[in-house]
């Protein structure tokens, strides 16, 4: 089967697991955020990190507020991390407000915060 932008969310993986195979688990967000960064720089992927992004509501013509999601990948793949022990619902909602204001279709959950890696592909329908 193949998946919506695969080469990249593979690469996106891979660096990810690199960054957690080196630190494990147990720091705070930033720190896997800007070991992640360079990890990104040297599979050749071009990323912009802490974008934030105008929220709109219905026919309002001022935002009423902003969100910044940790990275967007090849202007097209969110990228949201997590440093904690376990993945909530409260988790995957954020993601894909993020994915739904980016007007992206694919994003990445990663979670640091476990001995194991977790990431989950979230599609905007």
């Amino acid at each position: 089967m193949d998946l919506k932008h695969q080469d990249i969310t593979q690469k996106i993986i891979g660096a990810s697991f690199e960054v957690h195979k080196f630190l494990g688990n147990g720091f705070q967000e930033v720190i896997y955020q800007r070991a992640l960064a360079y990890e990104f720089h040297q599979a050749g992927l071009t990323f912009a990190r802490e974008i934030e992004q105008h929220i709109y509501y219905k026919n309002l013509p001022e935002p009423i507020g902003t969100r910044r999601a940790d990275f967007v990948v090849e202007e097209k793949i969110l990228v949201e991390l997590k440093a904690k022990s376990e993945l909530e619902p409260a988790h995957f909602a954020q993601a894909l407000n993020y994915l739904k204001v980016y007007k992206l279709e694919i994003g990445l959950l990663i979670n640091f915060g476990s001995k194991s890696l977790e990431f989950k592909r979230l599609i905007r329908t």
